[in-house]
């Protein structure tokens, strides 16, 4: 007698189906350079990026020493872009209250968005946003 029907009509997660000794998985350079990279990112924690990857903190500190030692390649972020930086010399009141304050605050103008980052912004959320600003324009 049948328990249960299973409906196959939809797809599936991926399995992984480990036998023999050690149940040994093999990792493509590709996903052991994601890995690596996901635990480099700012907050990262190795152990909890292992546990999400089903693999030990050990394992994975070995593939970053193979980064480190260039036996293993990181996924390249996108390209850097440089632009060139216009340094503006304005001379009135606003001007010269913030530069005796020493507020070194920077203005970026992308597209028409101004965007304003004040000295100790955290470079991660500013990048962040950035790129949200050039995606919507």
């Amino acid at each position: 007698m049948v328990d249960h029907i299973v409906d196959a009509s939809e797809p599936r997660g991926r399995v992984d189906i480990r036998v023999g000794v050690g149940c040994r998985r093999r990792w493509s350079d590709e996903a052991k350079g994601r890995i690596v990279a996901e635990s480099y990112a700012p907050g990262a924690v190795v152990s909890e990026v292992a546990r999400r990857h089903d693999i030990s903190p050990q394992h994975l500190f070995g593939w970053r020493k193979a980064a480190r030692a260039g036996l293993l390649t990181l996924p390249a972020d996108e390209a850097p872009m440089f632009v060139p930086v216009v340094r503006e010399v304005r001379h009135d009141g606003a001007a010269l209250a913030a530069a005796a304050n020493g507020s070194g605050a920077i203005t970026i103008e992308i597209a028409g968005a101004v965007v304003r980052a004040e000295p100790g912004v955290d470079p991660g959320w500013l990048r962040d946003v950035l790129r949200a600003v050039k995606a919507a324009t």
